[in-house]
């Protein structure tokens, strides 16, 4: 990019000569690289000048008057601007440059970022702080539910148990059942036994009397 300073070498007006000399001068204190241009001896440069410069710009006369001063073709302004510029440490941002480290535009500017991009972090963190109970949502939710899964599966494990017992201790009941009859009906059993016992002997003893009196009615006839 290249400063343009439109100046007038054979002006007459002190006042103009002193606006063009602190300008220059200053250029050349801050090093930046300028390309001065005569609209005293350069008809093209006079014109171009005032063609250039914007008319919200331009004096009441419509004729603007050096020194002026463009970056490239883009207009940055008259004295009163620069001077401005000047007091208030901006001129690399009034010519459109950037500033170099180390200058107090370049400090000035690295605060105006900080600040600016410390409010910017803060509102930012602002929004996007999430509640630790959000962030760990999901989590949480995945280990409860996990936790209730697990709970779950040790009551059904407990209701299992509990019922396998209930019918554990149902056999046990019904095989004590069982044999508590069975005990009863092998006595039963053997009083039936003993009865049957004594009927066969009394049924064989009537049998043998019988015999032995029919013996003794045959002996008789016979005799």
């Amino acid at each position: 990019m290249v400063i343009k300073v439109f100046l007038a070498s054979s002006s007459g007006s002190t006042a103009i000569k002193k606006k063009q000399q602190d300008v220059v001068a200053f250029l050349e204190a801050l090093k930046v690289d300028y390309t001065p241009l005569d609209i005293a001896c350069n008809e093209d440069n006079r014109m171009w000048m005032r063609q250039n410069v914007p008319e919200d710009k331009k004096p009441a006369n419509g004729i603007p008057l050096p020194p002026q001063i463009f970056n490239e073709e883009s207009y940055c302004g008259d004295y009163d601007t620069f001077f401005n510029a000047k007091e208030d440490n901006l001129v690399y941002t009034f010519l459109g440059l950037p500033p170099p480290p180390g200058s107090k535009e370049a400090e000035q500017a690295d605060k105006d970022n900080i600040v600016e991009n410390g409010t910017h972090a803060e509102e930012n963190l602002d929004d996007t702080i999430v509640p630790v109970e959000d962030r760990n949502g999901d989590s949480n939710k995945e280990v409860k539910q996990a936790t209730d899964e697990n709970e779950e599966g040790e009551g059904d494990e407990e209701e299992k148990e509990g019922a396998a017992k209930e019918e554990t201790a149902d056999d046990e009941g019904e095989t004590v059942g069982d044999e508590a009859p069975t005990e009863k009906e092998e006595e039963a059993a053997v009083e039936e036994t003993d009865e049957v016992t004594e009927d066969t002997e009394g049924q064989a003893e009537e049998e043998e009397e019988q015999e032995e009196e029919d013996l003794q009615s045959e002996e008789e006839e016979a005799e």
